[in-house]
């Protein structure tokens, strides 16, 4: 047998974390994690900018590196940015092959008309959501946990 790639990892299976598929489940259990301070967005294709060490997320475009930095962190080193967002965690182990979690924290969200920015990581889902609006979008996250039986 050889080893290739795979969708789990020793950290998830020391932690004796399960990945959920079922949507009711991951609905009816959903928690929602607001982490500390104000991130914004920002972009560099180059290979020795700043940001590329304070970012706390990143994803690879053809056009740049977008880098997702604490808002304080950005203002220290002069960059520019229109969004300003709350940080939020699905506390939700959410399988990478689950099927409409994503589609049902969309909706709720466009139900009260919040923006929301994702990033999917092994673990979890991140929203970043306007920071003014942050308590609303938590409080409309957390009205799927009576959705779960849909």
């Amino acid at each position: 047998m050889s080893a290739g790639p795979s969708s789990t990892s020793d950290a998830g299976a020391a932690a004796g974390s399960i990945a959920q598929t079922d949507l009711a489940q991951m609905l009816a259990g959903l928690q929602v994690d607001v982490r500390e301070g104000e991130y914004v967005y920002a972009s560099t294709s180059d290979a020795r900018s700043p940001l590329r060490e304070l970012a706390v997320a990143t994803v690879t475009e053809n056009e740049g590196l977008t880098c997702v930095l604490r808002r304080a962190d950005a203002d220290a080193q002069g960059v520019k940015y229109d969004f300003v967002a709350a940080w939020l965690t699905l506390r939700v182990h959410s399988a990478l092959e689950a099927v409409g979690l994503t589609a049902a924290f969309s909706r709720a969200l466009t139900r009260h008309g919040i923006p929301c920015n994702v990033l999917a990581g092994f673990y979890h889902d991140h929203l970043l959501v306007p920071a003014d609006r942050c308590d609303e979008a938590v409080a409309a996250l957390h009205s799927l946990r009576g959705e779960a039986g849909v």
